[in-house]
């Protein structure tokens, strides 16, 4: 019999897992924690999955339970985790003067969702490239910032490990608040945003901007942003809109919180969301149900593809709702920005958007029988690890161990994706034998 050869979805699936369950082997020695003990391997596992998908959610808290070792390891998790381990097998083998196979090949393809014209190597090297020069630079500027407050070594390191976090999605922090104590420095929440939006928006989407203002400097032949870029661009503009006035007005805000602050925390909070970052400047338990209700349709949403972000993308958002008006306006076929939509990439829109929202609720109704938390507090932890996000109304570390292995596969059908998941589970049958058409009635 005949073997068959893993899909490259597959190869990504097992990877992202392997690289999980190591992660947690690693954590849960006694050398990574900072007491010198043991940490408990499931309780390690969440930590390391969480890394490698870029989520954030603890279970005991960064700064104070992991030594410099077992804090390194959890960033070297989310670096590899937020680019994909393809790129650094790209490096790799690079390095070793290796060339890639066509299956090889194949998967890099799958981790970096490169537009066609570029080729892939070269798009690999670029991302690479402009991912270590952000975080360079974002160390530099947080390192001076931080010395402010702390000594230049602890400076630096802060620096380093929430650039890296940032880019990266990962919303992991060193500080048990986050970046709580920092809500009011205008210069930190710039700084952190633009590093996170940077990771956020999607490698093509950064490229194509990147072209299209090089071309208009050069007085080229006319240059536009592709449809991808503007739908990205569009959909965020009004959610950082709608989100920030929601939020500003929503929120129970002190009545000693100066304006600029209110207003600085609106933002962050509203762009940690969409960006699925993580970091947080206020205390997301004390929010009002209707500013937690808004943040999670934003993390189930997400930013853009083929970056760090999670969430079903910004983009499924937009062809969805494109689809929609399409069936509203009787119209054939779905066009965006004066382009017309091939009826494949509706119908995976669909399957995202759909499988998505069936996990969800599956692991809604699971934790809803195995944890006592409120179902508010319940429903923001599962679209949080959905979403690959890592913000949480404070009850992460009291979930039963049920809770925290549904968590933790959850974090997982984010990073990977929930068609990603499908078509890994399902193979692919050749339709040979075409049925009559029935008729059912909807709606």
């Amino acid at each position: 019999m005949k073997s068959r050869k893993l899909s490259p979805i597959q190869l990504l699936s097992i990877g992202f897992v392997l690289l999980s369950l190591t992660g947690g082997f690693i954590l849960c020695l006694p050398f990574s924690s900072a007491s010198g003990g043991s940490t408990p391997y499931l309780d390690a596992l969440f930590t390391a999955t969480s890394a490698v998908t870029t989520t954030g959610l603890i279970v005991v808290d960064t700064g104070s339970h992991y030594n410099l070792f077992g804090q390194l390891v959890i960033l070297i998790l989310f670096q590899i985790g937020g680019l994909g381990y393809m790129l650094f097998f790209v490096v790799i083998a690079l390095f070793l003067g290796k060339r890639l196979t066509l299956h090889n090949t194949l998967l890099l393809q799958e981790t970096v969702k490169k537009p066609i014209r570029i080729e892939v190597i070269k798009f690999s090297k670029m991302i690479l490239l402009f991912t270590f020069a952000v975080e360079l630079i974002g160390t530099v500027v947080l390192s001076l910032y931080f010395s402010n407050y702390f000594p230049m070594p602890h400076a630096v390191y802060s620096a380093f490990f929430h650039s890296v976090s940032a880019f990266n999605t990962a919303g992991f922090s060193i500080y048990s608040d986050s970046l709580s104590q920092f809500n009011n420095s205008l210069m930190l929440n710039i700084v952190i945003i633009l590093i996170f939006s940077a990771g956020c928006l999607g490698f093509w989407v950064v490229f194509d901007t990147y072209r299209h203002i090089k071309n208009k400097f050069r007085k080229k032949k006319p240059s536009h942003l592709s449809v991808q870029s503007k739908l990205v661009y569009c959909l965020a503009f009004i959610f950082f809109i709608v989100g920030t006035f929601v939020i500003y007005f929503s929120e129970d805000w002190s009545a000693m919180m100066p304006f600029r602050e209110k207003l600085l925390s609106s933002v962050f909070q509203t762009l940690t969301a969409v960006s699925t970052t993580g970091f947080n400047t206020i205390d997301i338990g004390a929010m009002s149900v209707t500013g937690l209700v808004l943040i999670i349709g934003f993390m189930f949403i997400g930013a853009g593809p083929g970056g760090t972000a999670g969430g079903i993308k910004i983009t499924t958002l937009g062809v969805l709702l494109a689809s929609l008006s399409s069936i509203l306006s009787q119209k054939e076929r779905v066009n965006i920005f004066n382009r017309n939509i091939s009826l494949e990439i509706v119908q995976r829109a669909f399957a995202i958007f759909s499988l998505a929202a069936i996990w969800a609720f599956l692991t809604l109704v699971v934790l809803s029988f195995t944890e006592e938390a409120p179902f508010i507090q319940i429903l923001f932890e599962v679209f949080s690890a959905l979403g690959t996000v890592g913000l949480s109304t404070g009850i992460t570390s009291d979930l039963s161990a049920i809770g925290k292995c549904f968590i933790i596969v959850t974090m997982l059908v984010g990073r990977i994706g929930p068609l990603g998941i499908g078509l890994s589970i399902f193979s692919k049958h050749r339709e040979l034998v075409r049925y009559p058409k029935g008729k059912i009635f909807v709606g």
